[in-house]
């Protein structure tokens, strides 16, 4: 499999899972602004939509959205339990989760990393913001991971998403559980791991 990937991008979620789950990947940089890949590839011809990740499959198949792409790797090595059983209550809670930090807090963020958007635009996205992680400090509560003492890919999607606060002035210190939270994941070494290849500080 081939993950391809911005730096600090969302598809860091994909890329902590791939190495908490022990699957064999490569990981491939692409520039964000030539949509060039590490590999050589013209990145829009291997995800048209133009966006990370794509996951590339061992038949040759791409697999976009990270959503798709996440509960893939989890299915893929049951063992690791970083999802719950198909069809079981706990794994729709956890697609609950997935959608939640899709729609309400990686959505949220992207005005705040458009050099374009107005500032009107951007005061409603922290405000926003806001309102979800009042709502998701009160969610984690004294809970270790989203789903509680398990790790699963909710988690390495909620941490890449919450380590943005540092880019956009956003400051995650302002909610204690939320805050211990990141820096509890962001010792776990895997994550350590994936920041590291991608040229991240942790």
């Amino acid at each position: 499999m081939k993950l391809y990937y911005f730096p600090g991008a969302c598809s860091q979620a994909a890329n902590i899972a791939l190495r908490e789950a022990g699957l064999k990947f490569e990981l491939v940089n692409v520039d964000r602004h030539t949509k060039r890949a590490a590999d050589g590839l013209d990145f829009n011809e291997v995800n048209p939509k133009g966006y990370v990740p794509a996951l590339t499959l061992d038949n040759g198949e791409v697999l976009t959205e990270n959503v798709a792409v996440l509960q893939y790797i989890a299915d893929r090595k049951p063992t690791a339990k970083l999802a719950p059983a198909a069809g079981t209550m706990e794994r729709y809670r956890l697609m609950e989760w997935l959608s939640f930090i899709n729609s309400e807090l990686h959505k949220g963020f992207s005005p705040l990393f458009r050099e374009d958007a107005p500032q009107d635009t951007k005061q409603y996205a922290r405000n926003n913001l806001t309102t979800r992680f009042d709502y998701l400090q009160r969610a984690l509560g004294a809970k270790t991971f989203l789903m509680g003492e398990q790790f699963t890919i909710a988690d390495a999607y909620l941490f890449t998403v919450l380590s943005w606060g540092g880019y956009t002035n956003l400051d995650i210190g302002k909610w204690p559980q939320l805050q211990r939270y990141v820096e509890r994941v962001g010792a776990r070494p895997h994550v350590v791991e994936a920041r590291k290849a991608e040229g991240l500080k942790n």
